[in-house]
């Protein structure tokens, strides 16, 4: 309301970009940064924001950009150049990516408080290239930071399963579902581990529970 009143300031229109990420609404979040960015080129989280927001559009070039923006006022941003990485990756440009996602690693050697991102994005990366082994070493370091993200057991199980490491994709999915058991996919994933180790009746419930989730997704909820 106050904007009736006096001109907007740089730090006013920051504040309605970001009720506009709360909402994920992308555009309009967009709009009011990239306007907040022409009164305040120098505010580096700004910059980090907008990268978020041109990824969230799948603008990815655009979101690097940003992400490098940021990373000129606030080198060794640790957070901005994961998600360099991520940009790149959106792109298809895995090398470029797995380097961010490394630099972002190194960054923390020295650190004591850890951001398990980059080594969760990483292990993710070598998952896809086919690359289990590498990815399982990186997952383990990133649950010794966080040991409480669902997705990174998600992820260490995934890559048990291909390394055919069974038992110790069990115990990383099972432990996935204890953090998050109403997400429908690891329910499918843990059910062909239980069967590849004979575990017919644990499958099968499973499957069953990833259908359940699946179906009671499917209509939208009322907001």
């Amino acid at each position: 309301a106050g904007a009736k009143y006096r001109n907007p300031s740089a730090a006013d229109l920051k504040i309605v970009a970001f009720d506009y990420i709360v909402l994920a609404d992308y555009a309009d979040a967009d709009k009011w940064l990239t306007k907040m960015l022409e009164w305040a080129p120098n505010d580096s989280d700004g910059w980090y924001n907008l990268g978020r927001t041109k990824y969230n559009e799948n603008r990815f070039a655009e979101a690097i950009s940003a992400f490098q923006q940021c990373l000129k006022l606030d080198p060794r941003n640790v957070k901005a150049n994961d998600n360099l990485g991520l940009s790149f990756a959106g792109l298809g440009r895995n090398e470029e990516a797995a380097a961010a996602y490394q630099q972002a690693i190194t960054w923390q050697e020295q650190s004591v408080a850890k951001n398990s991102r980059p080594y969760i994005d990483l292990g993710s990366l070598l998952i896809d290239e086919n690359r289990p082994k590498e990815a399982v070493t990186l997952l383990l370091q990133a649950i010794e930071i966080d040991p409480r993200d669902s997705k990174t057991h998600e992820l260490l199980g995934k890559a048990y399963s291909r390394l055919e490491e069974f038992p110790k994709a069990q115990v990383e999915l099972e432990k996935a579902i204890e953090l998050s058991p109403q997400t429908p996919n690891l329910h499918c994933m843990l059910a062909p581990v239980y069967r590849k180790q004979s575990l017919a009746e644990k499958a099968k419930g499973e499957y069953d529970r990833c259908a359940a989730l699946t179906g009671s997704r499917s209509t939208p909820q009322t907001p």
